[in-house]
């Protein structure tokens, strides 16, 4: 769907998802993130970018759960730290998952991705065209409820500041793993806080869309 179209439909309030198979994982349980290997850090941040075209074909289980906990995962056990940081330890920040067989939410503690809704919310989190098929587009969702020690004035700039932490990590493993990926904040809020189904104290900040980068154009 291209972008004049989604506009218009986002006018109409008829931006809506697609639905989903009917047999999606409630769970989806994912392999133990990668520690060691991939590009020095240096090289990752040489390569580290934007790219916008995507090929078509699927994420590895391995790569998805490399992705995530390099955005949300847990890096010291012993502790509950995470990889990324957050005010006060809030951890406000919830890393959605939208794939073709539904809407999950990563849960750092198991390293799983919970289902939430049986439908393909892609199309919705971007007014890009390419959202529509790549195969994963990250939500960042800041729950305002659990900022309570975080003065009120503050509490959406350190969210978005958490969020912003999260996807450059996403984009430094990208880079460590030849994947493409790109930040974006133009979406139709209304429209996809209702097909994730968010609450009054949730708050979308940024989505992120990652894949496998398209082959380069024969000549």
């Amino acid at each position: 769907m291209n972008t004049l179209t989604k506009l218009a439909l986002g006018m109409l309030g008829q931006l809506k998802p697609h639905g989903a198979p009917a047999d999606a994982a409630r769970t989806i349980t994912l392999p133990a993130a990668r520690r060691h290997g991939g590009k020095p850090l240096v090289e990752a941040l040489m390569q580290r970018q934007s790219q916008r075209e995507f090929a078509p074909g699927p994420l590895t289980p391995q790569q998805l759960a490399d992705l995530l906990w390099a955005a949300a995962g847990i890096n010291r056990p012993e502790l509950g730290g995470r990889t990324a940081p957050s005010a006060l330890n809030a951890q406000e920040v919830d890393v959605y998952a939208a794939m073709a067989d539904g809407l999950y939410r990563y849960d750092p503690a198991a390293h799983a991705l919970l289902h939430v809704a049986a439908s393909d919310v892609r199309r919705v989190t971007g007014y890009q065209d390419f959202v529509d098929s790549a195969p994963l587009d990250l939500v960042y969702v800041a729950d305002h409820a659990r900022m309570k020690m975080v003065p009120a004035a503050q509490r959406e700039a350190f969210a978005f500041t958490a969020a912003g932490a999260m996807a450059q990590n996403v984009y430094l493993a990208c880079a460590a793993q030849g994947l493409a990926a790109v930040i974006r904040a133009w979406f139709d809020h209304r429209a996809l806080a209702a097909a994730m189904g968010l609450g009054a104290d949730q708050q979308l900040l940024l989505a992120q869309t990652v894949g496998l980068p398209a082959a380069p154009a024969q000549t």
